[in-house]
């Protein structure tokens, strides 16, 4: 059957026709940008209205250069001027940190924390299974039996999500109940489930501490749900689901901001008084500070909420003169979009460039994702400043596509601004979900960290990808990834992990990102 419906024909469509359909399709496409420019600027009101009402408005105000990040003290968290207590946690100095790439190498650390806990663990989770391996080991234990002995001798406080209230997706209720039967039974492990979530929302932050010496921030589940957590940066094709993500590993006065936090989401879930946590001793050179999203009348702690991880990322893009790195498993934050389209359209020096590393198909919103990806395609308007990733499994020059999913939640900014943690870059983690990043301050590791995570995706040994992040992104980044396309596009065999992140046009459907954004933002 041909487009006009005649079976067996084979005439093609008429030149009159044709141009009749791409009449159509342009109409389509103004009438879906005109309504996605509409429903942004709804957004964007309707998050200036909350935030106002809440104390929060000036992290919305882009000339608000109020650089509350640059107070370094051991102090407590201060207060916002019209006494929104705990507005900015303190940037603390003399810190220890080691980002973890990949699963295998953070959930091995995991393992070896809490093995030796002396005092106790507490994990903060959207999701936790109880027979969850955190290593390939032959003899690794499984989870809920490594936390049931470290709590023969140590406090072990375990708080998890409690699920959605329809099972319409992953974890159910009844899967979490399950899961926290697994991990108390026949065991002193306490085991909480918070549904203090706003509705269609959840309990996001992926939280270790232990002994109140350490902790792991980041955004790696203790779970294989969906998807192989202790993958490694080769992500052969050998597993059901391939999975990037990051993870960081803290040492000294930064933990006590990570303990606190549990401690008052626990006191309010489990009813239980934690003592407040002690101050660590420096432990290294590092300036780290703790950015929560907590949304208001979530928690008695924060009643007005804390949206600092958007006002670190906001802040963070303005000040952005050469580079924005962003790893992350969605792109349809309004607010963000606008940042980074401001300074595709008025780029601070010629050589500005915006990289972005997400997953192929991500496990919802990907049409969303596009759209506002269409947004900063426009703005560019064929610079090639910006360039939009993804990988995919490679063994032996085989490429496996879709087999290694994007989970990182990691923004780079100028080698001197690093983030890691649970947030995505979509108003479920800005403003509705619980989530907890940590946001550096020391250019070392934001730079060795870049070049680390540049290495794998572009499998390139660091010392040949440590010129200036322009010429490397021009040279081989973005060759490599329409190469790979090219070769996608005409059936060719794949050669490299690296290609463009697919279905992304100018002409990207606009009406997907501000509509889910209205829906899902309360």
């Amino acid at each position: 059957m041909d487009s006009s419906g005649q079976v067996g024909s084979s005439r093609p469509p008429s030149p009159a026709r044709v141009r009749r359909r791409l009449r159509g399709t342009a109409l389509l496409g103004v009438v879906d940008e005109r309504l996605g420019a509409g429903l942004d600027g709804l957004v964007r009101a309707h998050h200036r209205r909350r935030l106002s009402r809440l104390g929060w408005a000036q992290v919305l105000e882009p000339d608000d250069r109020d650089r509350r990040s640059d107070r370094t003290t051991d102090d407590a968290p201060a207060s916002s001027p019209d006494g929104n207590a705990g507005f900015a946690h303190p940037v603390r100095a003399g810190n220890a940190v080691r980002v973890h790439i990949d699963g295998d190498d953070a959930l091995a650390a995991v393992a070896k924390a809490i093995a030796e806990a002396k005092s106790f663990v507490h994990i903060a989770g959207w999701f936790a299974s109880p027979g969850f391996k955190l290593t390939r080991d032959a003899d690794a234990p499984a989870l809920r039996d490594l936390l049931a002995e470290v709590a023969q001798r140590a406090q072990v406080r375990l708080l998890l999500w409690g699920g959605p209230p329809l099972p319409l997706f992953k974890p159910t209720r009844a899967m979490v109940a399950q899961a926290c039967a697994g991990f108390t039974e026949r065991s002193n492990v306490r085991c909480v489930l918070d549904r203090r979530e706003r509705t269609m929302h959840c309990h996001h932050e992926k939280l270790v501490i232990v002994d109140g010496e350490q902790a792991f921030v980041g955004g790696i589940d203790l779970t294989d749900l969906a998807g192989d957590r202790r993958d490694n940066p080769l992500h052969r094709p050998d597993r059901p689901l391939g999975w990037h993500d990051a993870a960081t590993q803290l040492r000294g006065p930064i933990v006590a901001d990570v303990a606190d936090h549990f401690a008052q989401r626990w006191r309010e879930a489990a009813g239980e008084e934690l003592a407040p946590a002690s101050v660590p001793p420096p432990a290294g050179q590092t300036a780290i500070q703790l950015a929560r999203t907590v949304p208001e009348r979530t928690y008695r702690f924060a009643p007005r909420g804390d949206f600092s991880i958007l006002d670190q990322y906001l802040n963070a893009l303005r000040d952005a003169e050469s580079l924005v790195y962003l790893e992350n498993q969605f792109l349809w934050s309004t607010e963000v979009v606008d940042v980074l389209a401001h300074k595709l359209r008025h780029p601070p020096r010629d050589d500005f460039r915006v990289l972005l590393m997400l997953p192929e198909r991500p496990n919802n919103g990907a049409d969303t994702s596009r759209g506002q990806l269409g947004r900063l395609l426009a703005a560019d308007d064929g610079r090639h400043r910006l360039l939009a990733t993804t990988v995919n499994a490679l063994a032996d020059l085989t490429v496996q596509p879709g087999r290694v999913y994007v989970h990182a939640k990691v923004g780079i900014v100028d080698d001197m601004w690093l983030t890691v943690g649970s947030a995505n870059l979509n108003e479920h983690s800005l403003f509705n979900d619980t989530e907890v990043n940590v946001v550096l301050h020391d250019p070392a590791i934001a730079r060795a960290t870049r070049l680390r995570l540049w290495s794998e995706h572009l499998q390139r040994p660091e010392d040949e990808i440590s010129g200036e992040p322009a010429r490397i992104i021009d040279e081989l980044w973005r060759p490599i990834a329409e190469e790979q396309e090219r070769r996608k596009r005409h059936g060719e065999p794949r050669t490299h992990r690296l290609i463009l992140l697919p279905n992304v046009s100018r002409h990207a459907e606009r009406l997907q990102g501000p509509l889910r954004g209205l829906l899902v933002d309360g």
